[in-house]
């Protein structure tokens, strides 16, 4: 059997031309697709975890949120309202916002009582936990001061 050669549109082929065709090795193939494979893996860890940390973000904005609606709730109570009485354990409730729960402690601390024994300075701390193993907690404290009679 014999090979016959094409020939090209001036003559026969040169030598210089016969060394610059050559095509892609399957060897060559098979490295540039594990480097796609490998950048492609990459970039999908990427996204994992940027979804990941996207949600704990959400988490945290939305337990900062509650956060502040209860504090706010507290600032425009009365200080002798019963709603800030001095309790010697921390009261907890459960909260779903966005399909996601959140436990909610409030602690109130008293000090600096006057002559009935009365506190004139509470420390309210608010604390937000998102229920979800990897979150963090949100937490609020603020003074309130009861009004005296000789202050402004």
């Amino acid at each position: 059997m014999k090979l016959r050669r094409l020939k090209t549109r001036g003559g026969s082929e040169s030598a210089a031309q016969k060394s610059t065709e050559r095509g892609v090795t399957l060897v060559e193939t098979a490295v540039a697709l594990v480097i796609l494979m490998v950048v492609g893996l990459g970039v999908v860890t990427a996204f994992t975890y940027s979804i990941g940390y996207n949600s704990l973000g959400n988490d945290r904005g939305l337990a900062m949120s509650i956060a502040q609606q209860q504090m706010e709730q507290l600032r425009a109570a009365q200080f002798t309202d019963s709603v800030l009485n001095v309790t010697a354990t921390a009261a907890t409730s459960t909260f779903v916002s966005n399909g996601r729960s959140f436990q909610i402690t409030k602690t109130i601390t008293g000090s600096n009582n006057d002559n009935n024994g009365n506190p004139t300075l509470k420390t309210i701390t608010i604390r937000v936990d998102p229920i979800n193993p990897s979150g963090f907690p949100v937490i609020l404290q603020t003074l309130r001061t009861a009004m005296t009679k000789g202050s402004h």
